[in-house]
């Protein structure tokens, strides 16, 4: 009985330990660690291709409120592959009718990527108005959290290297400092703005340069 009381015991104590344990590798292990040693994430970021299109957004409403112009946005972010999906669909209302949007670039080092030829990420951050501050403005994606469009770009990487991940990379945008270490080129936020009118549709491209610029439409 004891020998069985002991073995349970010991079973127990490097269960605990192989959790903690786990717990505390993921916890200093940084992104420059995953670009560094782990072949998924370098294959997954390889496997990144030149967009053209990562969203869009209209007019659904424009009326003055107390001698004020509001205007009432749908933001539409489109699927890496199919720019006819949608990954994300908000309705944002916004003072005025001059709306900037904020992205966030990504571009990683050629040392970093399986095929050796620098690859982005273009991540939504937020849609604010000309009276507001980018503070006070909307969120469109989480800061810390897994951007939609990106759902299955680490899909063959464990749960605790995909949350480091995006943790680090939106981290990295507050500490432009600490890329030279991270294996990451470049990490700057790029917030155009437009003054919107209904019948249109502004189409957010990428140019050769990493830049967004909006494209307008016709909405037929």
């Amino acid at each position: 009985m004891k020998r069985l009381f002991r073995f349970v015991t010991t079973v127990l104590l490097l269960a605990v330990l192989a959790f903690f344990g786990g717990s505390l590798f993921y916890g200093t292990k940084t992104v420059h660690d995953l670009l560094a040693s782990n072949e998924k994430l370098k294959q997954a970021i390889a496997s990144l291709t030149h967009e053209d299109q990562i969203g869009f957004a209209k007019v659904v409403g424009q009326e003055m409120r107390d001698g004020r112009l509001y205007t009432r946005i749908r933001f539409v972010e489109t699927a890496r592959d199919d720019l006819l999906k949608k990954v994300l669909e908000r309705e944002y209302e916004i003072e005025g009718d001059v709306v900037h949007f904020d992205a966030l670039v990504v571009i990683f080092s050629d040392q970093a990527v399986m095929d050796g030829k620098a690859r982005s990420l273009y991540l939504w951050r937020r849609i604010y108005g000309e009276h507001q501050s980018p503070s006070d403005g909307c969120d469109i994606e989480t800061p810390g959290t897994r951007p939609e469009r990106y759902a299955g770009l680490l899909r063959d990487l464990k749960l605790p290297e995909q949350q480091l991940f995006w943790e680090a990379i939106w981290n990295l945008a507050n500490d432009p400092e600490a890329l030279r270490d991270q294996g990451i080129k470049a990490i700057y936020g790029n917030a155009v703005y437009k003054r919107l009118r209904p019948g249109l549709i502004y189409v957010f491209k990428i140019g050769a340069d990493g830049r967004v610029y909006p494209e307008t439409v016709l909405d037929l």
